[in-house]
């Protein structure tokens, strides 16, 4: 008899705080749910597919999104492009871009999520750039800076998101990660 009760009560909990906070809260199903997997089921649901671009995230989002069970359903790929080179060659971010604007900026993002929502034909392509630590960083671009880049579905305009975190250099990575998985989220 406690558990239905119980269960009741946290329904209604779960339903006021929904309320309260509107987009900014996520319904985890169990212990074991994941924002990842809450994207993913977005994904599969409305027939979209995914490809990231990641730089200072090296591959983490990636990880994580592939941690899910049936992410073969919606992931296309991803290209850790952590070198200039490699963004301008897999990514074809314009070199005036990086020379004008750096490789940790709003232009390069959104260049990024262009860049890789067309070459593997997803509907979403998703980006982080930036300084993860504890070295790189500068008055204008400290350590912690980071950029992301959303690109599609087609009719959706690109956006960029700009945050920065705090913490040691793999506190840092695993924020971008999960920054990037709730402004998916957001966009869906």
């Amino acid at each position: 008899r406690t558990k239905p009760v119980a269960s009741a009560l946290a329904e209604k909990s779960a339903a006021s705080l929904e309320a309260l906070w509107g987009e900014d809260a996520v319904r985890l199903d169990s212990a074991d749910d994941s924002l990842e997997s809450v994207v993913g089921r977005m994904l599969k649901a409305r027939g979209l597919t995914l490809a990231l671009a990641e730089s200072c995230t090296g591959g983490g989002l990636a990880h994580r999104i592939t941690n899910v069970p049936g992410a073969s359903d919606y992931f296309r790929e991803a290209v850790v492009a952590y070198s200039n080179d490699t963004k301008t060659a897999r990514l074809s971010v314009p070199q005036e871009t990086l020379r004008r604007h750096g490789a940790v900026s709003r232009q390069t993002a959104l260049a990024m999520a262009a860049g890789v929502r067309s070459s593997s034909r997803a509907s979403i392509g998703v980006a982080i750039t930036g300084i993860a630590g504890p070295s790189g960083g500068t008055p204008e671009k400290p350590v912690g800076l980071v950029w992301f880049g959303l690109s599609g579905p087609d009719g959706v305009p690109d956006e960029a998101h700009e945050s920065r975190f705090t913490g040691t250099r793999t506190d840092i990575k695993e924020r971008a990660a999960t920054r990037a998985l709730d402004l998916l989220r957001r966009r869906i």
